[in-house]
């Protein structure tokens, strides 16, 4: 077929000569292409869907990104149906029509806005470019997939996860894990939970505003602005859910009056309660959320030093803290996992946000569903308990660390939290709390704060 880029033939290599093409629905073509990164590529679904729309500028974003999210979000459904209708499997397609008949089958059976003979129809005039030969194999599978009977589901008595593992479509790891962790009846619904779409949540930047002079200009908008159900002040501050199209598009955006971040962010870093005048060290920063919400509880006094192994990530911190009118951060290149003798006893808190296997975020990122391997997560943990190792020097005594990962994980968090305190017995542990999507109103999330004696 000749040389690919973003799995288009040679002759489409390129999402500029995609806009010049008629034959093709640009909304499918887009979301092709970011599934097509996504899936193919490794790219981050967020980051991939972000860059397809705007390079192709689809007539329905919001179509575009229900169907990549929608694919991805039921990928292993999807795919365990169309194995009852292809004699090799589907994972011995070809990549490009493997996507192509995934997206034919989500709008087949997920989407009621679309018919049927639509939905094949369209398909097939993508194939008829993206994978030349097998449009007849794509349009024969599919118009199967309208006709027959949908495959059983494993016996859920017999083979629960393997059950959950497909209605819901998490790997059988993932299903594994939590029905270990949390029982048969809790893992269930924890997973039913992580295919609903979270809420959007802001930071009001109180150096500059309240959340009741921004919510009321958001309204006056015609946003739909609500407030979490907490008792923590600080969070009742500075939270607020918003509903609508644009928001990152408008003056208040630009003026630094909020930037975009999950309540779970802003509760940890709640936990930890930074006091004005204090120093902080924020070891692996990006994309900056906690420094700037620190920052905020500090009233802008004190001293805070933003890390990152990164240079562009630090760019993109300075800037955001240079648009909200934040003065006390400084960033520094550093990698968390190595100790820096300069930082030794001078913090009066430190955050440890560490990588982790990104869990709690599958409502944001449902490629993690599939791409999830148990067998890396000793590596991932040990990553973690380093970076703890490293930064644990750096507070003073009656100080406080933060430990946090955005994941539902028991390789991670509260083994990696019980080999820290074996290490450090001079650090016991102050608060600590899994935030859960079934639960709570923010991302799957863990936090522990550790005091130094």
């Amino acid at each position: 077929m000749g040389n690919q880029k973003n799995g288009l033939p040679a002759e489409m290599n390129s999402l500029e000569a995609l806009k010049t093409e008629d034959f093709m629905d640009i909304n499918r073509r887009t979301a092709y292409a970011a599934l097509f990164e996504t899936e193919e590529k490794g790219a981050y679904s967020n980051i991939a869907v972000n860059n397809a729309v705007k390079k192709n500028h689809p007539d329905d974003e919001a179509f575009v990104r229900n169907l990549v999210y929608g694919v991805l979000e039921n990928q292993i459904y999807i795919d365990y149906m169309l194995d009852g209708l292809i004699r090799s499997g589907i994972k011995k397609v070809n990549p490009r029509a493997r996507i192509l008949l995934r997206m034919g089958a989500y709008q087949i059976e997920f989407m009621n806005s679309v018919p049927e003979y639509t939905a094949v129809d369209e398909t097939v005039k993508l194939a008829k470019k993206l994978c030349r030969g097998l449009s007849g194999f794509i349009n024969g599978v599919l118009r199967s997939y309208i006709r027959n009977e949908k495959r059983p589901l494993p016996d859920r008595s017999a083979d629960f996860s393997g059950w959950c593992s497909v209605k819901y479509s998490y790997s059988r790891d993932i299903a594994d894990m939590w029905i270990s962790m949390f029982g048969p009846e809790r893992a269930e619904k924890l997973m039913a939970a992580g295919n609903t779409a979270p809420k959007l949540s802001i930071c009001v930047n109180t150096l500059k505003t309240t959340s009741e002079s921004l919510s009321e200009v958001l309204e006056e908008k015609g946003f739909e602005v609500s407030r979490p159900h907490t008792d923590d002040t600080a969070l009742l501050e500075h939270v607020l859910f918003v509903k609508g199209s644009g928001l990152l598009n408008t003056d208040e955006f630009s003026r630094g009056l909020f930037y975009v971040q999950d309540m779970s962010s802003m509760e940890a870093v709640s936990s930890l309660a930074p006091e004005p005048g204090e120093k902080l060290i924020d070891i692996c920063a990006a994309p900056g959320g906690k420094s700037f919400f620190s920052s905020m509880l500090m009233k802008n006094s004190g001293n805070i030093v933003t890390c990152d192994i990164y240079d562009h990530k630090l760019k993109l911190i300075e800037e955001t803290a240079s648009r909200l009118g934040i003065k006390i951060i400084k960033t520094m290149k550093n990698d968390g996992s190595k100790s820096r003798e300069s930082f030794v006893g001078s913090a009066d808190r430190v955050i440890a946000d560490v990588p982790c296997s990104g869990l709690g975020v599958v409502r944001r990122r449902p490629e993690i569903k599939t791409r999830f391997n148990r067998k890396g997560l000793e590596e991932l943990a040990d990553l973690q308990l380093q970076i703890l190792v490293s930064s644990a020097p750096y507070v003073k005594k009656h100080g406080k660390l933060i430990y946090s990962t955005c994941t539902i994980s028991d390789m991670e968090n509260e083994r990696v939290k019980n080999k820290f305190l074996k290490k450090f017995p001079n650090f016991f542990v102050k608060n600590e709390k899994q935030l859960l999507f079934d639960i709570d109103e923010t991302d799957g999330f863990y936090f522990c704060v550790f005091e130094r004696l």
